[in-house]
């Protein structure tokens, strides 16, 4: 029977020396940790590099588009009330964000019917939301997969470690704890990539949540100040 107190040196030993420990100081460094993974690691570097570009693009197009002057509808509904179209559309024209460019199609078809502007506004929505939606699929893709690498590279950590046991008849406990140890590096690797991917998207999700809410307000105020009396 193996004793309690061996076991545990075991353990102890596949930690420091087994499990990646090539300077032996008793500790692990960060890119130790990283190697111990092995190829497998590549694919969820690359993985995890993608879904920050996007996350940091993504980010500040948001944030841009999201800036929305809190006088630009005022300034709109002075221009269209007094019946200077062409300032109305001219100042749409030059501020650059979602919103102007909803309320620039609609000053654009004044003259015909409410639900025909109110259409022509919307596809120019529709347009907008698929520009902020952009690339964001990237990081469902990695929230769902980077898990699944992880988990793959650990069973395949797993059989490679079984086989050489099998083949070499090498059955110590240190052995098979720090082969364990090593391959359950991918996994850990794969849900942090995976969870911070999906919290990512949600974030951004809710962003561009807020910035749809903004188009459909202004748009529904530009109907209202079409069907204001002119003065």
């Amino acid at each position: 029977m193996i004793d309690l107190l061996q076991i545990t040196d075991s353990l102890a030993t596949a930690a420091q020396t087994i499990a990646g420990d090539n300077n032996h100081d008793g500790h692990l460094s960060f890119f130790e940790l990283l190697t111990m993974g092995g190829w497998i690691m590549i694919p969820l570097a690359l993985m995890m590099l993608f879904a920050v570009y996007v996350f940091a693009e993504r980010t500040i197009a948001i944030r841009n588009a999201g800036r929305i002057d809190n006088n630009f509808m005022n300034i709109i509904r002075d221009h269209i009330v007094s019946g200077n179209v062409a300032a109305a559309k001219s100042f749409a024209k030059n501020t650059n964000n979602p919103v102007a460019r909803i309320i620039e199609k609609g000053i654009q078809r004044i003259g015909k019917p409410i639900d025909g502007i109110e259409k022509s506004m919307d596809n120019v929505g529709q347009l907008e939301m698929y520009k902020l939606e952009k690339n964001l699929g990237v990081l469902s893709v990695v929230s769902k997969a980077a898990p699944i690498f992880g988990f793959v590279g650990t069973l395949v950590g797993l059989m490679q470690l079984f086989s050489r046991i099998n083949t070499s008849n090498e059955f110590e406990v240190g052995t098979i704890a720090g082969g364990i140890y090593t391959k359950l590096i991918t996994s850990i690797t794969g849900l942090v990539i995976g969870l911070g991917a999906y919290l990512a998207y949600s974030y951004l999700k809710t962003q561009i949540d807020k910035t749809a809410n903004k188009m459909e307000a202004a748009s529904s105020d530009f109907l209202d100040v079409l069907q204001e009396p002119t003065r």
